[in-house]
C-alpha cells in the first residue's frame, strides 16, 4: 500500500501556503504593522 501520494502532497502545500499568507494579510492588517498604514482616501479629502 502507498504511504502518500503526490497529488495529497501538492493539496497539503497548496493549502499551507493559503493559510500562512491569509494569516500574514490579518496579521498585517490588524496587528502591530497596521499603525504605519495609511489610508489613501483620508490623504486627499476635497
Amino acid at each position: 500500500m502507498e504511504t502518500s501520494s503526490p497529488a495529497l502532497s501538492v493539496a497539503l502545500a497548496v493549502l499551507v501556503a493559503l493559510l500562512g499568507l491569509t494569516g500574514f494579510g490579518i496579521y498585517t492588517a490588524f496587528g502591530p504593522p497596521s499603525r504605519q498604514l495609511s489610508d489613501p482616501f483620508d490623504d486627499h479629502e476635497d
